[in-house]
């Protein structure tokens, strides 16, 4: 059995989420909008919960694209707040249509999403070097100046925590930890 990063647990999806997909460096714009609203989802809420609905939200926002979810309606939002498989927080669904509309006015400005967001850590991946994951911080200066420019751009759940979870998932940084069998692969 490989060494793993400890947050993973002994939970079979935690497992194939750390060992496939936490940390890679990810440059697709789906997939970067996809992080955006499930780690949003996910404030107050276990990774676990949201990895457990996570088809239901790439069911119920149409595969996370970007353009449909622009003009979602409130006749859709209240469509969305009735279904089981996400989160049914008016806040957190609401914010999937705003973060929607801001992340195609950033595709505009910088010619995509990944652009933009790749800037923050000067377009490669920042390796840590922590000892164990009680030493991983929850947020960094990085994420703190990410977040505040988000905001003013006019996402919504977008705080330096939440920044900094979605900063690791996209492997802005490389936070496995040093004995983790990931921490060179990534």
């Amino acid at each position: 059995m490989p060494n793993r990063c400890a947050w993973t647990g002994s939970d079979p999806l935690m497992i194939e989420y750390h060992d496939h997909e936490w940390g890679v460096p990810q440059h697709d714009d789906r997939v970067l909008f996809e992080y955006i609203i499930l780690d949003g989802a996910q404030a107050g809420l276990s990774w676990l919960t949201i990895l457990k609905k996570r088809e239901g939200y790439r069911r119920a926002f149409d595969g996370f694209d970007v353009g449909l979810i622009a003009q979602y309606d409130d006749a859709k939002i209240v469509q969305l707040l009735q279904d089981p498989a996400i989160v049914r927080n008016r806040l957190k669904v609401n914010s999937a249509v705003t973060n929607a509309r801001a992340f195609i006015a950033v595709q505009q400005e910088f010619g995509s999403f990944d652009a933009y967001l790749w800037s923050f850590v000067g377009n490669q991946t920042q390796k840590n070097a922590w000892p164990a994951d009680t030493e991983i911080p929850a947020k960094t200066p990085v994420a703190e100046v990410l977040s505040k420019d988000l905001l003013k751009r006019g996402f919504k759940f977008v705080g330096p925590t939440i920044c900094y979870a979605f900063m690791q998932a996209a492997g802005m940084v490389n936070d496995h930890v040093v004995q983790c069998f990931r921490y060179d692969q990534v």
